[in-house]
């Protein structure tokens, strides 16, 4: 005789099981893919960049777990004859490169334009502030 053979349908509740499984791991997968996109445009994209002019005050080097340097300029809006600033704004920088460390240290006191780019967010290795300094020029 032959042995009869017994076939088990998969039962209505392991197919459910399956599907929930699919859809939780696509959710899963485009949560993911949300939070890098979202990371990469709040952290490294870059938002802006321009040129800033001003009197070079403060360049510093500071930090907990990560050293950076860290500056500011002061951005006069309004001028007297004696070539002081009387209304005036601060901007504050954070520079990456360590080579630059030199000019910056020579530069404080006196006139300059910087070159920045703009991020939306920080990040601790980065430094403080959201603008990022690249290039520093003497302004005559």
């Amino acid at each position: 005789m032959a042995a009869e053979t017994t076939q088990t349908q998969p039962s209505r509740w392991t197919g459910t099981v399956k599907k929930t499984k699919r859809i939780f791991n696509w959710m899963l997968g485009i949560l993911l893919i949300l939070i890098a996109v979202f990371i990469y445009f709040k952290y490294f994209f870059t938002y802006s960049e321009g040129y800033r002019a001003g009197l070079l005050q403060k360049f510093s080097h500071k930090g907990m777990a990560f050293k950076t340097y860290e500056g500011e300029l002061i951005l006069s809006s309004v001028s007297s004859t004696s070539n002081v600033a009387i209304a005036s704004e601060k901007f504050k920088f954070s520079v990456l490169e360590k080579d630059m460390n030199m000019s910056f240290d020579t530069l404080q006191g006196r006139d300059v334009i910087v070159h920045y780019i703009e991020k939306r967010g920080t990040v601790p290795w980065r430094g403080d502030s959201r603008y990022i300094v690249d290039s520093i020029a003497v302004r005559d």
